[in-house]
């Protein structure tokens, strides 16, 4: 039977707290918050719930000591996990009082139940980024590749792309010229990749790629960075555009969608000069 380990290191007190104020945030909303079934009510509970759980599961495993036995890169799965936890309360602590407390009716303690989720969905959010902070690879120090600044971008870039994908989809944005299936397109290929490297260093499977690792950074970086310039382009010429443009008036997703286009676009340009410096000063 494995021991049960309690360091008391301050990483250990930042995953506690995060536990608690996550379970706080889902638990106080599905109670009293008085919240419908379906739409942005239910992503915000799923980002509360959802970093929770993965939360405990990285606590379990280190205090039973099984890092040994999981079935995936223990240098590279906690942060991986923090990161995204910190971006899905972020996103959560944004949403969630901008529709369920801005111009809303209220019946008894609703209102209150919906300002303690926010609150401690905020207080998750700093906790999650105080995690990353304490984990992420320092200067010269050997660690997983999820842990260094390319691999914290890998996370943000596919987080970002989901939030693109969901700004898109309703309405169908993308399908009145063929430019703009192709920002589509650009979308989901970027995303596929930025997420399969993912996938392939928290699973430990980096070996499997039938050329080098590094090279193939590279030469997605480099990819990316070209398809997502056009995309930068193209999206808030033909949405924009009188030209081009048939609708009766910009939408502020379709605002939006250009503003995070252009944010990922910054993120794939930092990733690669990221990456070439490793490969080049390693080299």
């Amino acid at each position: 039977m494995p021991l049960i380990v309690l360091p008391t290191s301050q990483l250990l007190w930042v995953r506690v707290a995060a536990l608690l104020f996550t379970c706080v945030a889902f638990s106080v909303a599905a109670h009293g918050g008085g919240l419908s079934h379906g739409g942005m009510s239910d992503w915000c509970i799923f980002c509360w719930a959802f970093s929770f759980a993965c939360t405990l599961l990285v606590l379990l495993v280190e205090l039973f000591g099984l890092q040994v036995r999981a079935p995936v890169s223990w240098s590279n799965f906690p942060i991986t996990v923090a990161c995204y936890a910190s971006l899905l309360c972020l996103s959560a602590s944004v949403i969630f009082p901008l529709f369920f407390l801005k111009d809303q009716r209220f019946y008894g303690n609703v209102r209150d139940h919906r300002i303690a989720s926010t609150v401690f969905s905020c207080l998750a959010a700093v906790a999650y980024m105080g995690e990353v902070s304490l984990t992420k690879a320092r200067p010269g120090e050997v660690a997983g590749y999820m842990a260094t600044a390319p691999g914290l971008m890998k996370v943000c870039q596919t987080f970002v792309a989901c939030i693109i994908f969901i700004l898109v989809s309703d309405p169908v944005s993308y399908d009145q010229h063929a430019a703009l299936k192709w920002c589509m397109a650009v979308y989901c290929i970027c995303f596929i990749l930025s997420m399969a490297v993912v996938v392939l260093c928290v699973g430990e499977c980096t070996g499997c790629l039938p050329i080098p690792f590094s090279k193939f950074l590279s030469a997605y970086g480099l990819l990316a960075v070209i398809m997502y310039l056009t995309a930068t382009i193209i999206w808030p010429v033909f949405q924009f555009d009188k030209h081009y443009q048939r609708r009766s008036q910009v939408t502020s997703k379709l605002i939006a969608v250009a503003v995070l286009t252009a944010l990922n676009f910054l993120l794939y340009l930092a990733d690669l000069a990221y990456t070439a410096r490793l490969v080049f000063v390693s080299a």
